[in-house]
């Protein structure tokens, strides 16, 4: 159960790396070259997504990775169309930080049919876009404005509320294209106050960053579009993690 290597991470206090993988940026060539430094560099969780994916090409990416690798792979979704059998697990997000209902649970209640069919391991989680400093991709696809990145009593209570409401873990995310990661001041508030697996993504491009975010508090920390720029990171993130 993935849910439960979330879970193991945040009580042993211990680090995990994700790397985001857009099937539309890739072809075959690269996407095997990517795997296997993920395998190299024992990165943790492999999340595949993207804005535009969907249907047999979610499935032949997943099959091509599953086939490289048993590196975990979560589907991480843009849309409700994003979704296989294929992979490990999906996280069933909601869009917590917004108020646009389709991403609440409108998309929600579309997708769940269909996962409980598969059969699919769903990993609740309360999904909050940070702004940092540019609009991106999920906040213009889902309407919805970001929560400011000097406030972070309101990300605290957003993330309060969602613990409460029972999810899982809580996904802060600056998301594709941000211009800076999340600050430290936010994250360590947020991971101080939940019992939750916090995940963080969004603008983590060198090794300080990500490593601000691990000593922060995140537990997972999603790195995609520096490593689709420079591949040599994952070895070096790799590295800043187990130092931890």
């Amino acid at each position: 159960m993935i849910q439960e290597q979330l879970n193991n991470l945040k009580e042993a206090q211990k680090k995990g790396l994700a790397v985001l993988i857009d099937p539309d940026k890739m072809d075959q060539k690269s996407l095997q070259k990517r795997i296997k430094l993920c395998n190299v560099n024992q990165v943790d969780f492999i999340f595949i997504g993207g804005s535009l994916v969907a249907g047999n090409s979610m499935d032949d990416a997943i099959s091509e990775i599953k086939q490289l690798t048993s590196i975990p792979v979560i589907i991480f979704p843009g849309s409700v169309y994003q979704i296989s059998k294929k992979a490990d697990a999906l996280l069933f997000l909601s869009l917590v930080s917004g108020r646009n209902p389709e991403y609440l649970i409108g998309n929600q209640v579309i997708a769940a049919p269909y996962i409980k069919k598969l059969g699919i391991e769903a990993l609740s989680t309360a999904y909050m876009l940070i702004d940092a400093g540019a609009m991106t991709t999920a906040s213009y696809i889902s309407g919805s404005a970001p929560i400011p990145a000097n406030k972070p009593s309101i990300a605290l209570a957003t993330a309060q509320a969602s613990e409460l409401l029972g999810f899982r873990n809580v996904y802060l995310d600056a998301g594709s294209g941000a211009q800076d990661c999340i600050g430290q001041e936010m994250i360590n508030k947020v991971a101080r106050e939940i019992k939750l697996p916090l995940i963080v993504g969004g603008g983590i491009t060198n090794p300080e960053k990500i490593k601000m975010a691990w000593e922060a508090g995140a537990d997972v920390v999603v790195v995609g579009n520096a490593i689709e720029l420079r591949p040599s990171l994952i070895q070096e993130f790799s590295e800043i993690k187990f130092s931890l």
